[in-house]
């Protein structure tokens, strides 16, 4: 495990965009945040460019992504947007660059896929939290999502209870073990390939936006099949945005919870405001963590150093 450097006041940081094109007003409405928070602020070559669902061509998502790495000057690179694109760059991805210069990732959903495939392949602690134009530029991006920026500046172990939100127990247990995961859809689209995320002894994360019951239960019996839930030392289940059914007949999003997770032999918690969502409680993916049914509690492990 690589913990990158915490930021100091005066550090800049960087803004691209792997996935999706992102709102360039909204982009723009973002920044003062992170100079509020004592930033400066440099915005990827190409993060301006359209090709069709995508933020410029690979190559050009690529080449954003591999010189914010590499400049020393940049202490962190935040993501404008998700959307779809960043599974088409991860195989050409300079992990020894990546591993050589290790600096705070941040941002989720689609993102999931760039997580995923740098912990497993150099070991990097990522953040799991709101970015820039989709999140930050947005009028309901609220002070306590604000807050959660503040980790990268001083380490510290981050306990989420019910003071936060309501949690419900589907499998009871405590366990310790690797925060992983993300976008459940995302996760899903690693599979049989190399990769797919290593859920071993893990703290599976799972969120999503967007899915209907029937298209979640059929991702879960997927992760189910591949033996991912079985492996999994417990599974926190984030927020699940815009998952009204259009069928006239439909299991509820908790059925499909408790036929897949109810009888795992770990944890099982529900109720998580981790993802599309406000508040959005950020996470550093590849850290020890706690998860307690009994108490009702995730404890996080510091994501920087």
């Amino acid at each position: 495990m690589i913990k990158p450097e915490r930021l100091q006041k005066g550090d800049t940081i960087g803004i691209i965009a792997p996935a999706g094109p992102p709102d360039q007003e909204k982009l723009q409405q973002a920044i003062p945040f992170f100079e509020s928070l004592g930033l400066k602020v440099k915005l990827g070559q190409h993060i301006n460019e359209i090709h069709g669902y995508l933020a410029g061509t690979d190559q050009q998502r690529l080449k954003d992504f591999h010189t914010m790495i590499a400049d020393p000057v940049i202490k962190a690179i935040f993501f404008a947007r998700g959307g779809y694109g960043t599974g088409r760059i991860v195989s050409s991805l300079d992990y020894e660059l990546i591993r050589k210069n290790p600096k705070i990732i941040w941002g989720y959903s689609d993102i999931t896929y760039l997580h995923t495939a740098i912990r497993q392949q150099t070991g990097l602690v990522t953040f799991h939290g709101p970015m820039v134009a989709s999140d930050i530029g947005k009028e309901a991006f609220d002070d306590f999502t604000a807050e959660m920026f503040l980790q990268l500046f001083e380490p510290a172990t981050y306990v989420y209870s019910e003071k936060v939100s309501s949690l419900h127990v589907i499998s009871p247990g405590n366990s310790t073990g690797m925060l992983v995961g993300g976008n459940l859809s995302l996760i899903v689209s690693t599979l049989g390939t190399p990769f797919e995320i290593d859920t071993n002894d893990k703290l599976l994360l799972l969120e999503d936006i967007g899915e209907e019951p029937y298209r979640v239960d059929g991702m879960l019996n997927q992760l189910k099949l591949a033996g991912k839930l079985e492996e999994a030392a417990g599974v926190i289940l984030g927020d699940f945005a815009d998952t009204e059914t259009t069928l006239k007949h439909s299991l509820t999003l908790d059925q499909v919870f408790s036929d897949y997770l109810s009888k795992l032999n770990c944890p099982v918690l529900c109720g998580f405001k981790i993802g599309h969502c406000f508040p959005h409680f950020a996470v550093p993916l590849g850290v020890e963590a706690e998860l307690s049914a009994d108490t009702k509690t995730l404890t996080i492990q510091a994501g920087v150093k």
